[in-house]
């Protein structure tokens, strides 16, 4: 494992890329490192985020730069090359873009609970340096967020980015407006420093991925004819998995009543009932279970069932997919 005791490059910039779901940190992890990395330690750098009008359980990419203090910033793209790929959520791989650009050089952090390792991460080019650490686990056991863990990780892989430095921007983010978080998340970058593991010969690729696609797919030129759109939007085939941050509504068909009020609240129609009787109007109706593909994770059916029967669980690999009650069976393969 490379740890190098100085910035690892000296003609350009290391960059950085932040993969995550809004709500998770990745926004404020980048703000964190870079002005550690600028004002605590001395190096040139930027940062900056893009997500779309909703933060909260859309897709986020953040971008830092790090160089050195003597070396101009004249780039204010998105990092397409990078260095690093943090994934802040390991349903983020199903995503190509995910990982667009890693080099055999590069490093792949990823939070994800030990087990199998995600098909996407064979596809890295061999020597990709890949690590993966439970960073939803140790933020839910001190109380924090899985971007504290993350950044802990990163500065223990990287002692250019030195701990303490970093360490003191995060305890400084939070110290004004939430002191009360400032020991919990402290802890969090501590363990996260020391409970990673690096994983071996995860990439069987022999060439480095291509970078990010910054120009759009169709234009004038590549346009279908007659401006036919060949993959339309459907709400059936709709996939809200990773919006959710790390937890899922769980049912207890035992202590359940039956009584819709969850049905009530739901924003996104996901939970699936089953209809007895001839009529118009159903003579017994009885809720089968949540189809995970429409569910952002509000908990909402958590917070207003009388029973308790909707507990919110750690989403663990395979449970969304093995407790899944399909809503459109139909479209089920």
């Amino acid at each position: 494992m490379s740890r190098p005791d100085k910035i690892p490059v000296s003609d350009r910039f290391f960059e950085i890329r932040f993969e995550s779901i809004g709500g998770l940190g990745a926004h404020a992890a980048g703000q964190i490192l870079g002005a550690a990395a600028v004002i605590r330690m001395g190096f040139n750098g930027a940062h900056f985020s893009s997500y779309g009008s909703e933060k909260k359980g859309t897709p986020v990419r953040s971008n830092v730069r790090i160089g050195p203090s003597d070396l101009p910033l004249r780039n204010a793209a998105p990092v397409e090359i990078p260095d690093v790929v943090v994934i802040f959520h390991e349903l983020l791989l199903r995503n190509p873009a995910t990982i667009a650009g890693v080099r055999s050089d590069s490093t792949v952090i990823y939070n994800a609970p030990q087990g199998i390792v995600p098909e996407m991460l064979k596809k890295l080019p061999k020597g990709t340096q890949v690590v993966r650490i439970d960073a939803l686990k140790i933020a839910v056991e001190e109380k924090s967020r899985p971007n504290a863990v993350l950044l802990g990780t990163l500065s223990a892989l990287f002692p250019f980015l030195t701990s303490k430095e970093v360490l003191g921007a995060l305890c400084e983010e939070f110290a004004g407006k939430h002191p009360e978080a400032v020991a919990s998340n402290e802890r969090a970058f501590n363990r996260g420093g020391k409970e990673f593991e690096v994983l071996s010969g995860i990439g069987t690729g022999t060439a480095d991925l291509p970078r990010l696609q910054t120009q759009p797919v169709w234009g004038w030129k590549t346009a279908p004819m007659g401006g036919a759109l060949p993959t339309p939007g459907n709400s059936a085939w709709n996939d809200l998995t990773t919006s959710r941050m790390g937890f899922l509504p769980v049912l207890d068909q035992k202590k359940c009543i039956n009584c819709g009020v969850c049905d009530l609240v739901c924003p996104d129609l996901c939970l699936v009932w089953e209809f007895e009787g001839t009529g118009k109007i159903p003579t017994k109706s009885k809720l089968k279970g949540v189809d995970y593909r429409y569910c952002k994770g509000c908990f909402r059916c958590v917070e207003s069932c009388p029973t308790g029967a909707f507990s919110k669980e750690p989403e663990t690999p395979g449970l969304a997919d093995r407790t899944r009650i399909p809503q459109f069976p139909e479209f089920v393969k």
